[in-house]
């Protein structure tokens, strides 16, 4: 029973392992790294935070155009002003008018029965509601709202840049490892045929066939493909860490992706005109109209500003022979109306300053567009000459190839030395690498080519 036990877990065990290799070599497409990558990207993680911190600026600064509304309370406790005022009592005289004169003549007494009042401040406490409503301020409050709204929107177009950018790095990590596959693969087969080639020449050094220079020279060609077979092995993990270091996964996770390079339109449509598309031509658009309305801010400076205010005020205290003298609410409206009249250039320099500014940024406008256009041209050379090159490189493997095979034959008959041999090998080698280079460097200034024209999306 125990044992039914073990081997029912061990082959659990080996179909868990397998599912989890299984798992671990799927392969990645491109567009699923790119998925990987915008999801998982720090970059792109903190340029969606950025987006969100914009969008709620933006509702704080539209918060500007609505009332109001403030509560407060006040209370106080005092024993120091405690006290009484006393008036004694007695008889007060008269005077009345005479009829005949007009004067003041006495005309008896009267009894006051004094007076005494008892005061204290005791608990006196008040409280109240306000409202403030901004009628016309100069305009401040809709340029603000009018640059948070562009932020916003910069933003956006920042979002999309970071986009762009993450989609560039993340498709060089992945055509940086199909290389390094490929280039594995040449110093493979590159270290088979020596390996041939050593048997056959040692075979025939044995039998009296060959001097042993032969067997030495292919020997030492045998050790420099054994260290470019290592050097391919340390390149390909290195571009597997790559990769994972732009979609998100441990540096030391298992991924494998196509053997083949992505796919390039070969009937593309190359402009070198526009670069309105561009992320960064909208940044640039915004930024000016940023600077258009911080001229309107600082101007509103300068105009009058007109508020009303309401309030609802209760105040309750201060007692007088035992009875509160104060115990009631009231109302009140405020209209303000405040005119800017001399402040020694202060402001009006603030004016002048924000339009040197937006002129400034003017000028940065055009010089980075035309740095821009010149990146563009740039691109599309460049996207020109790899693609020449790519044809090139297949041409010269393909030579490459039938001259290392005619040269085998002629050795193998011994119409030429070993030493020419070696050399076909190393040219068929160095063509072979020459081709998945340009390959890769045809899709690198594609994907290029696409983010300077704005396409990379």
């Amino acid at each position: 029973m125990k044992k039914e036990i073990l081997v029912a877990i061990s082959v659990a065990g080996v179909l868990f392992g397998l599912s989890v290799s299984l798992a671990a070599q799927e392969k990645l497409s491109l567009a699923q790294c790119r998925e990987m990558a915008l999801k998982y990207n720090k970059d792109m993680a903190a340029a969606n935070k950025q987006t969100e911190a914009a969008r709620l600026m933006s509702l704080s600064y539209k918060a500007n155009f609505f009332p109001n509304f403030t509560a407060n309370g006040t209370g106080i406790y005092s024993t120091a002003a405690d006290g009484s005022l006393g008036v004694p009592g007695g008889n007060l005289p008269v005077f009345l008018p005479n009829p005949a004169t007009g004067e003041l003549v006495s005309s008896g007494f009267a009894y006051f029965p004094g007076l005494n009042l008892d005061y204290k401040v005791g608990t006196v406490y008040s409280g109240g509601i306000q409202v403030e409503q901004p009628l016309y301020m100069g305009g401040k409050i809709r340029a603000a709202y009018k640059m948070s709204l562009l932020g916003k929107e910069m933003a956006h177009l920042n979002e999309a840049l970071t986009t762009s950018e993450v989609i560039l790095n993340t498709d060089k990590a992945y055509v940086q490892l199909v290389k390094a596959k490929e280039m594995r693969k040449v110093a493979e087969k590159y270290h088979n045929l020596l390996t041939e080639l050593f048997k056959n020449v040692k075979s025939a050094h044995r039998h009296g066939m060959k001097p042993q220079n032969d067997v030495l020279k292919v020997q030492v060609k045998l050790n420099e493909s054994e260290l470019s077979l290592r050097k391919a092995d340390n390149a390909l993990r290195l571009a597997g860490m790559n990769l994972c270091h732009y979609i998100g996964r441990p540096l030391t996770a298992q991924i494998d992706i196509s053997d083949d390079f992505p796919e390039v339109e070969q009937e593309w449509k190359v402009q070198v005109s526009d670069i309105t598309a561009r992320p960064e031509y909208g940044i640039l658009n915004k930024q000016i109209a940023i600077a258009e309305q911080e001229v309107k801010l600082n101007r509103s400076e300068l105009l009058p500003r007109i508020g009303v205010r309401g309030s609802y005020d209760y105040l309750h205290g201060l007692e007088v022979n035992d009875e509160t003298l104060m115990k009631k609410g009231a109302f009140s409206v405020f209209l303000n109306v405040s005119v800017p009249l001399f402040h020694f250039g202060e402001r009006t320099n603030k004016v002048k300053s924000a339009k040197v500014k937006l002129e400034q940024a003017r000028l940065e406008q055009e010089n980075v567009n035309e740095k821009m256009l010149l990146e563009l041209m740039q691109a599309a050379n460049n996207l020109d000459e790899a693609r020449l090159e790519t044809e090139l490189s297949e041409r010269s493997l393909e030579q490459a190839e039938e001259n290392m095979k005619v040269s085998g034959k002629q050795y193998e008959v011994g119409l030429e030395t070993l030493s020419d041999y070696l050399e076909a090998q190393v040219l068929w080698q160095q063509a072979y690498q020459t081709k998945v280079d340009a390959h890769f460097q045809l899709y690198v200034n594609y994907v290029a080519y696409l983010k300077a024209a704005g396409q990379l999306q």
